[in-house]
């Protein structure tokens, strides 16, 4: 059980070394007993492993009664759309975002068609430590293949944005689907928008042609081909393609960060209302926010606690800064076709480049590190950066974030990996380099 991480968003694992059959059906099947029986909605990105932990999911969900209907593979904010259009039990979806191949994992989705908050997250982990509620032979389950099952999920998409006026611009767009699930709808919903599409990784077979997550080190060949296209935007999405990353007209990553700050930008502008992101989200958002008089309010760390805050405060958009826009008018789940199809609609209304959009936004360099440390050495960690930086603002009990007027750190677990994120931002590119550096050293030495 080296490499399994059990929380309350779910399971991910190394196939072969934590993520076992046994163990999947088990987890499947606990889920199943939650469910009641209901019906569950279940999809899977690319990877070659997914096909295994189908059946082995299948097993355990059809053993507690549930009625599955199974996308195949499609991405995680289609999983997302489908239970709640459908008025699901719940859904799950096998998926290990952008973690490296040999892994997978599996999350789950409330009715409410979201990732799993808290109090659910603790039912289901309670759950793991009872027996499952296995039906017997005439109260098993059944599972029915659904066609097309991005079709409800485009018409939502659509509704947003002024499809004729995207179409007249027809924009050239070089998509990066990287083999993911992405690459099941992203082709068809910027082709339906006239885009002139070039798809790199158009084969949802799992076989990345590049590392999983889309940050700049990983997307050389998308900058590359988007100058070699001409193009006006290339998009990036990871494997289960609820997060992306944009690289404007000169083939210059503009990074994760500023998707979620575009949307912002362009629906405020049209419906002021109040909008959500986590505590390690970059102060473009909150700058964006008071220019057009809206609230802005920080959740903690992750997506389900962002939907929480959305739903408290009746959000018209938010976020996370890692690529993921969630629009509560598609679903509560981050959204890479939202994305996709804001910028376009922004670039057709301003009928301006990219680039000149970006560079319209205000101006911060963040900066993102990581490094390897044991969840119980976190708290120490912590304790090392609050000593040493005594005159920061302090904001504790999602990790630690240090705010001063001109820049801000923070230092947290991962709930994804055994890893501590460091994040620094600050207007200048050198200060929030040395922020974060100095910072992660700082934690290096608390947790050796």
């Amino acid at each position: 059980m080296s490499q399994r991480i059990l929380s309350i968003s779910g399971l991910r694992g190394l196939v072969g070394d934590g993520l076992d059959p046994e163990y999947v059906t088990h987890f499947a099947a606990s889920l199943g007993t939650m469910y009641q029986g209901g019906t569950v909605i279940l999809s899977r990105d690319g990877r070659g492993t997914g096909e295994m932990l189908r059946h082995a999911v299948l097993a355990g969900l059809l053993g507690t009664g549930c009625r599955v209907l199974d996308l195949g593979i499609a991405s995680t904010p289609t999983c997302g759309v489908m239970v709640q259009h459908l008025g699901a039990a719940g859904g799950l979806q096998l998926t290990a975002s952008h973690n490296p191949i040999e892994w997978n994992g599996l999350k789950p989705f409330s009715p409410l068609g979201g990732v799993f908050d808290q109090a659910l997250g603790q039912q289901l982990l309670a759950q793991l430590e009872q027996p499952p509620s296995y039906r017997p032979w005439d109260g098993l389950g059944s599972v029915e293949l659904l066609p097309h099952p991005s079709a409800v999920h485009l018409d939502k998409v659509l509704r947003l944005v002024d499809g004729e006026r995207i179409r007249q611009r027809r924009f050239k767009v070089v998509l990066d689907c990287n083999h993911g699930s992405g690459a099941v709808f992203g082709p068809r919903l910027l082709e339906t928008l006239g885009c002139d599409v070039v798809v790199m990784g158009g084969s949802p077979d799992g076989q990345f042609a590049h590392p999983a997550e889309p940050l700049a080190d990983n997307l050389s060949t998308l900058m590359d081909a988007v100058r070699h296209n001409g193009a006006d935007v290339g998009f990036a999405q990871d494997p289960d393609a609820d997060r992306l990353a944009i690289v404007d007209n000169t083939g210059r990553y503009i990074g994760e960060e500023l998707t979620l700050a575009l949307c912002v930008d362009l629906i405020l502008a049209r419906t002021p209302g109040p909008v959500v992101v986590n505590g390690s989200t970059s102060r473009v958002t909150a700058d964006l926010a008071a220019k057009y008089g809206c609230a802005f309010h920080r959740s903690h760390v992750g997506e389900a606690n962002v939907v929480s805050k959305m739903r408290e405060v009746a959000a018209v958009i938010g976020g996370e800064g890692n690529g993921g826009v969630i629009e509560p008018q598609v679903g509560f789940v981050r959204d890479s076709f939202v994305s996709m199809a804001y910028v376009l609609d922004g670039l057709a209304g301003r009928r301006t480049a990219l680039s000149d959009w970006v560079d319209e936004l205000p101006q911060y360099t963040i900066i993102k590190d990581k490094l390897h440390c044991p969840r119980e050495r976190v708290a120490a960690a912590c304790a090392a950066l609050k000593q040493a930086y005594a005159d920061a603002t302090v904001s504790e009990g999602d990790g630690l974030r240090l705010d001063w007027p001109d820049r801000w750190v923070q230092v947290r677990a991962s709930n994804t990996e055994p890893i501590i994120r460091v994040i620094a931002e600050a207007p200048d590119g050198t200060l929030a380099r040395s922020l974060c550096a100095e910072a992660v050293e700082l934690a290096k030495r608390a947790v050796r």
